[in-house]
C-alpha cells in the first residue's frame, strides 16, 4: 500500500515562500528553463565527442564509437546514469570533452554494472589528466557497490604533452592499477576488459589486470610501445598484428582469453560474460516500475526561485521526485530544519535527506531555525538517519 505524504500538523510544512521566488525579470521559471536547455544543449554537443568527421574516421575504421559500443553492450530497457559527461568540457580549448572517456552505471542481463569506455574520437582516446579522475570515479563506485566493471578499450595512452599531470600524486594514473590489484585480489569484484582499439604503453596495464580480455582481430593492439617505438629502439620493422595483436596475445602471449571478428561480437561476449556471473547473496533486486510522483517533474520550473537564497516549499519539490509523493518522514518533530524520511523513486525504495528552505518556526514557542544551516540536534538525526538506512541497504538521496 503506497504511503502518503504527512501533513498533519506536527510536520508542517516549510515556511512558503513570500513574495521572494521573484527574479528581476519576474519570470523565475522562464530563466531556469533557460539554463535547463543550454544544459541540454551542451550534453548534445559533449555527446558528439570529437565531432562527425571523427566518428565518422572511427566507422570507417570498422569500429563503433565509445556511446554507441555502450548502448550495443547494455540491455534494450536499460538507463545509463552517466557520470562526469561535463569533465574538462571548458579546458583545453574545448579540445577534451569528458576528458575522452564515458563512464556510468547501467545494467547488462538486468545486472548493473560500471562501463567505462575510451572515446577515440577525442585525441585518439588518449588519457587527459581528468581522465585519471574519472576512471578511479568509476572504479570507486564498482568497489562500493560490488558491481562488475567493464572496460571498453580504445586508448592510444597518455596524452604526452599532459603526462605532468597524469602521473604524480596519490590519486595519479597508478592509482588505477591498484584499484585493479585491490578489485581483483581481495575484493573478488569481476572486471572484464574488451580491448576493440590501441592500448598503449601504461594503458596495457589495465586490461592485463582485469580477470577476462576480449581482443578485436585486426583493429585491437596491446602493448607497452607500438612499432614505430620498436623500430627507433632496435631498427626492426615489425607490423602491428605481429606485435601486439589478439591472435599474438590469444596463441602465443596468453594475455588474452577471447578472439573475435569485430566490435559487436566483442560485445555480445562481453554480455555472455557478464550473464555467467553467479549472482552475489549481497545483489539487490530490481524492482518492477513504481507510480509516477503526484506532481510532474516539469513543476519544479516553478516551485524553485530564480534566486537560490530565497525560500520555497521543499516537501513540494519531493512531491515532483518521489512515486505518487509519498514521504514517509523520520524524527518529523525533531530538528526539523532537516527533513529525512524513506520513499520509492521508480519502485526503488530510497532514502532522502534534505534541508527544509527558509525559516521554520519551533511549535513549542523556542527559536526558530534556519533551513540550509546544520544544528547540533539536525547533525544526530542525520547521523542517526544515514545509519539505519546503511543497515537496511538503501540507497540515500540528498537534495541540498
Amino acid at each position: 500500500m503506497a504511503e502518503t505524504p504527512r501533513t498533519s500538523s506536527s510536520a508542517p510544512p516549510d515556511t512558503p515562500p513570500s513574495g521572494a521566488t521573484g527574479s528581476p525579470d519576474g519570470d523565475p521559471a522562464g530563466r531556469l528553463r533557460t539554463l535547463s536547455d543550454e544544459l541540454v544543449e551542451l550534453r548534445s554537443t559533449l555527446e558528439k565527442g570529437g565531432g562527425e568527421r571523427r566518428i565518422q574516421r572511427q566507422h570507417d575504421q570498422g569500429k563503433l564509437t565509445a556511446r554507441e559500443r555502450g548502448a550495443t553492450l547494455l540491455d534494450d530497457d536499460s538507463s545509463f546514469a552517466e557520470v562526469g559527461l561535463l569533465v574538462a568540457h571548458d579546458l583545453y580549448d574545448g579540445k577534451a570533452p569528458g576528458a575522452g572517456v564515458v563512464t556510468g552505471v547501467g545494467r547488462v542481463h538486468g545486472r548493473e554494472v560500471v562501463v567505462v569506455a575510451n572515446d577515440a574520437t577525442v585525441k585518439a582516446g588518449s588519457w587527459w589528466p581528468e581522465t585519471i579522475t574519472k576512471i578511479l570515479r568509476a572504479q570507486e563506485i564498482a568497489m562500493r557497490c560490488r558491481i562488475p566493471i567493464l572496460y571498453l578499450v580504445d586508448s592510444a595512452g597518455v596524452n604526452l604533452p599532459y603526462q605532468g599531470g597524469v602521473f604524480p600524486g596519490q590519486y595519479g594514473a597508478a592509482r588505477i592499477f591498484y584499484y585493479n590489484s585491490i578489485m581483483r585480489r581481495y575484493l573478488r569484484v569481476p572486471q572484464f576488459s574488451a580491448v576493440m582499439g590501441p592500448c598503449i604503453a601504461g594503458g596495457a596495464y589495465l586490461p592485463a589486470l582485469s580477470d577476462s580480455i576480449i581482443m578485436v582481430e585486426g583493429t585491437s593492439f596491446m602493448g607497452l610501445g607500438g612499432p614505430n617505438l620498436v623500430k627507433g629502439a632496435t631498427g626492426q620493422v615489425v607490423e602491428s598484428e605481429e606485435l601486439g595483436g589478439a591472435r599474438v596475445h590469444t596463441e602465443v602471449s596468453g594475455v588474452a582469453h577471447y578472439r573475435v571478428p569485430d566490435d559487436e561480437a566483442c560485445l555480445a561476449k562481453l554480455r555472455e560474460l557478464v550473464r555467467e556471473l553467479p549472482v552475489p547473496d549481497t545483489a539487490l533486486a530490481v524492482p518492477a516500475e513504481g507510480p509516477p510522483p503526484a506532481r510532474d517533474p516539469e513543476d519544479l520550473f516553478d516551485l524553485l526561485p530564480d534566486d537560490h537564497r530565497q525560500p520555497y516549499d521543499m516537501r513540494e519539490v519531493l512531491g515532483c521526485i518521489l512515486d505518487q509523493g509519498a514521504l514517509d518522514e523520520f524524527q518529523a518533530d525533531r530538528a526539523r530544519e532537516m527533513i529525512c524520511g524513506t520513499g520509492h523513486i521508480d519502485g526503488v525504495p530510497v532514502g532522502i535527506i534534505t534541508n527544509a528552505r527558509g525559516l521554520v518556526q519551533d511549535p513549542r514557542g523556542g527559536r526558530p531555525t534556519f533551513g540550509g544551516i546544520v544544528y547540533t540536534e539536525s547533525a544526530e538525526k542525520v547521523a542517526f538517519f544515514i545509519d539505519t538506512m546503511n543497515r537496511q541497504r538503501r540507497p540515500l538521496l540528498f537534495v541540498q
